[in-house]
């Protein structure tokens, strides 16, 4: 049994080291954890995936109850919302009655050589055919035309023959009221901007090249937007590569969409259909078509015009027709007029290039020739340098 007992005693011995040895090892383990009292923080989403650096977490993954901009304070990953992009600021053209006072200014400026010179001549005592013969030739260096010119004269030597005087103030309110019956303010110059029912109304804009027709119609698309309106405008213009990048921006700036193609030479009146439509489906209230202005002797251009036209109406009525001139074209500008009035219904006249000249009479020809009023002036280069023809301040101006 000696033996026995020595054997039961060594075993003893070592099961007493090796479960020694197991304790120091388990303390030498934890000690190299430092001191960390609890599991490291998991994080999962709704269905328990867990969220790597290479999936971080989102707003889809949090529940709904929580938010989202609570601080992290316990070292999981911080939400946050992306930023967001502010939208550019459109420009808010100024209101008609603004352009109108500051441009008035302007335009007395401009026109009052005109007066200035008639004013001189006739307040002399003793007019003589020559005398006569200055006033005639000023209107006519004007632009009012043969006929309305004959039609003035007549009507000042009547006066200064019956009354007797040329007393200044009394010659200037004759001058004063003769032209402002010349220039006719009975005349309809308001623009057809109004939706008829489910159509929006829609504006033709014609003219040749070079007379600022593109700029016009981002213009008068400001003079709209001024008044509350949703405008689009329709790149009709495919024949000049520049012409839709143009309209485009004129329309960026104000918030207002432009139809275009980007295919240089495309067919105008499916760009103009285009662009109705989308404003029939935007509900928008007015649609501008700007179209191309190659030389007025290019049979194949007013062709066009009729089709575009022709296209449109199959869409909505065109209740505006706008003919755009230079002023300072003279009696290439009436030309010009009376061929594009052959082909298309022209209910209304946009005079550009106003400033710096004394071409006023222009308005009296124009309206004599085709039978529809001057409806906007433009004078001077500014984005809001385009305002509706007023008859009284117009004269007003000349006249001084």
């Amino acid at each position: 049994m000696g033996p026995i007992n020595e054997l039961w005693e060594y075993l003893t011995l070592a099961t007493i080291l090796i479960v020694g040895a197991i304790g120091v090892l388990v303390a030498l383990v934890r000690g190299r954890g430092g001191g960390r009292k609890t599991p490291p923080r998991v994080d999962r989403d709704r269905d328990g995936d867990v969220l790597t650096q290479d999936r971080p977490r989102t707003g889809e993954d949090l529940d709904p109850d929580v938010d989202s901009d609570v601080e992290n304070r316990g070292g999981g990953v911080i939400v946050e919302e992306p930023p967001v992009e502010e939208a550019p600021t459109l420009e808010r053209p100024d209101s008609a009655k603004g352009r109108l006072q500051r441009l008035r200014a302007r335009l007395a400026r401009s026109n009052s050589a005109i007066g200035n010179a008639l004013l001189a001549l006739l307040s002399r005592g003793g007019l003589s055919e020559t005398d006569w013969e200055d006033v005639e030739d000023t209107l006519l260096a004007s632009d009012l035309g043969v006929e309305a010119t004959t039609e003035l004269v007549d009507s000042l030597r009547t006066q200064v023959k019956v009354d007797g005087t040329t007393d200044p103030a009394l010659v200037k309110q004759w001058l004063h009221d003769d032209l402002l019956r010349l220039v006719d303010p009975t005349m309809d110059r308001r623009i057809a901007a109004t939706r008829e029912g489910d159509k929006p109304a829609v504006i033709l804009v014609v003219g040749v090249n070079g007379t600022g027709k593109t700029t016009t119609v981002g213009k008068l698309g400001r003079v709209l937007v001024a008044e509350d309106k949703d405008v689009v405008f329709g790149a009709a213009d495919t024949f000049r590569a520049a012409a839709a990048d143009q309209l485009t921006t004129w329309g960026e700036r104000v918030g207002v969409p432009t139809v275009r193609s980007h295919q240089e030479g495309a067919d105008p009146a499916s760009v103009a259909y285009e662009a109705v439509k989308a404003g029939i489906e935007g509900e928008s209230d007015v649609v501008l078509i700007d179209t191309a202005g190659r030389l007025h002797t290019k049979r194949g251009l007013m062709d066009e015009l009729g089709k575009i036209k022709r296209v449109i109406e199959k869409l909505a009525p065109v209740g505006e027709v706008l003919l755009v001139l230079d002023a300072t074209t003279g009696q290439n500008g009436m030309r010009q007029a009376e061929e594009f009035a052959k082909e298309v219904a022209i209910t209304g006249i946009v005079l550009t290039k106003m400033d710096g000249t004394a071409k006023g009479g222009i308005v009296v020809n124009v309206q004599r020739k085709l039978g529809v009023p001057v409806k906007l002036i433009g004078l001077g280069e500014g984005p809001d340098d385009l305002a509706p023809f007023d008859a009284e301040a117009f004269v007003g101006a000349i006249v001084g």
